[in-house]
């Protein structure tokens, strides 16, 4: 018999500071834990950096952390709108204020609105292609408190949609996968000099390949981190029917996480190579494993408590790979 959870929703910090009226509405945005949107934040912030803005665009990295905080507080309010009834069966997410009666549900979905609206003054500030592929992550949204009750894997699509940003952060840096390849290849185009064009489509390619490779690393990421999430509430989740990746793997646990995270370590160095990153991106990509290492030899599937402190360090390998790509970003 495992210890129990943390409870999911806690009283700490500013929030405390908080009038008694507004702390339902803070607590169910998740802002007591910060955890969530860095996890967002951080492949947002690769994409920038993959695309060679750390230095041209760095407002970009400003915006998409406003946005970010936004949007996850807006998706946490969804998602306990939909589970409230899960979440009233299980220990750790009883005490959420749509689950517990302290926000009705009209009074939720109006926050959510309020939280939509500063993500749309966001949007407002991308290029045209980055708002489209922006808008495109709302049917992932939308789909996501819905998968675990229809598969083994609703981490998997967690990482679809947390990890979107990869591409978004790409795009709004280059304004769109595309759009600087295709000008510059319509501009050799004019000069008639075929072998420079030719050149320019094969640079456009691996431009859109790499931010696909990192997006792909992305997702394996997140089925590592959002595993170890899951351990915490193996027993409430059986009794309440709700599936993870957690039960999926049984008793191989530690194996399926040490596995994700090695693919999301090799997708992430073939998104640096296909990108022509530097010696200085493999050694932050060491770093980066390393850091997985240390997880995967730390973790206790029957420590609940571990299993939270090893999932909110993935902030720290959010980090490490963003510091890896900056130094070595392509530049335009």
């Amino acid at each position: 018999m495992t210890t129990a959870p943390p409870p999911d929703s806690q009283l700490r910090g500013f929030l405390a500071l908080l009038p008694a009226g507004l702390r339902p509405y803070a607590l169910l945005a998740r802002f007591d834990r910060p955890i969530g949107w860095w996890l967002l934040y951080w492949p947002c912030a690769w994409g920038i950096a993959l695309a060679g803005g750390a230095r041209d665009h760095w407002p970009l990295f400003l915006w998409m952390l406003a946005g970010a905080i936004a949007m996850r507080g807006a998706g946490c309010v969804y998602n306990d709108i939909v589970d409230r009834n899960l979440d009233a069966k299980v220990a750790r997410t009883a005490s959420r204020p749509v689950a517990s009666g302290a926000v009705s549900v009209r009074g939720a979905a109006l926050w959510m609105l309020a939280l939509s609206l500063v993500g749309l003054v966001v949007l407002v500030q991308l290029p045209l292609r980055a708002q489209v592929v922006a808008v495109a992550s709302l049917l992932l949204v939308a789909a996501y408190p819905f998968m675990k009750r229809i598969t083994w894997w609703p981490q998997a699509w967690l990482g679809l949609t947390f990890n979107w940003g990869a591409l978004l952060g790409f795009a709004a840096a280059t304004g769109g996968l595309f759009a600087l390849g295709w000008l510059y290849v319509l501009s050799v185009k004019a000069s008639g000099d075929s072998y420079w064009m030719a050149e320019g489509l094969n640079r456009m390619g691996n431009l859109a390949l790499s931010a696909g490779l990192l997006y792909a690393g992305g997702i394996f990421w997140t089925l590592g981190y959002d595993t170890i999430y899951a351990l915490q509430d193996i027993e409430d989740d059986v009794m309440a029917g709700v599936k993870s990746s957690a039960r999926a793997l049984g008793g191989k646990g530690k194996e399926g996480v040490a596995v994700f995270y090695v693919l999301a370590v090799a997708l992430a160095g073939a998104a640096g190579y296909v990108a022509g990153l530097g010696p200085v991106f493999y050694v932050g990509l060491a770093l980066y494993a390393l850091h997985f290492v240390w997880q995967v030899r730390r973790l206790q599937p029957d420590d609940p408590k571990l299993s939270l402190r090893l999932f909110k360090s993935n902030r720290d390998a959010g980090l490490i790979l963003l510091a890896a790509i900056a130094f070595n970003g392509l530049a335009f």
